[in-house]
């Protein structure tokens, strides 16, 4: 699942994902943290969660993923931003986080290696 406030960036992901032939992808796409909470206590199967660092109006991951982990969502959850240079990136494994990426780091090789290795870990 993906979880982010620009349209845009379901598009960039879906054509990244589209480049990646070893495995079978379904990603689900939420605009809000409210859409995708919704989404993960209807009892729909979820494997990993991509989760934008800042979602609209002012919520960061550390509030963001906190509220995942909290509606019962045990899987994998990683942010994605368009900068980790802020300190509190250092911190991330404090609020539940497992990874995080850099957008300009996204590509094919880089979301199959993502899958792989925390996917066959559940």
């Amino acid at each position: 699942m993906l979880v982010d406030d620009d349209p845009a960036e379901n598009l960039i992901l879906r054509g990244l994902i589209r480049k990646i032939t070893g495995l079978k992808i379904e990603l689900h796409y939420c605009e809000t943290i409210d859409d995708a909470l919704a989404f993960i206590t209807s009892g729909k199967t979820v494997s990993m969660v991509l989760m934008d660092n800042r979602l609209q109006p002012q919520r960061d991951f550390r509030e963001t993923v906190p509220a995942m982990r909290q509606s019962g969502f045990i899987g994998p959850i990683g942010v994605i931003s368009s900068s980790l240079a802020d300190p509190y990136f250092q911190k991330f494994e404090d609020y539940g986080v497992d990874f995080r990426l850099d957008k300009a780091e996204m590509d094919p090789t880089a979301i199959e290696f993502i899958l792989r290795e925390y996917l066959t870990r559940a």
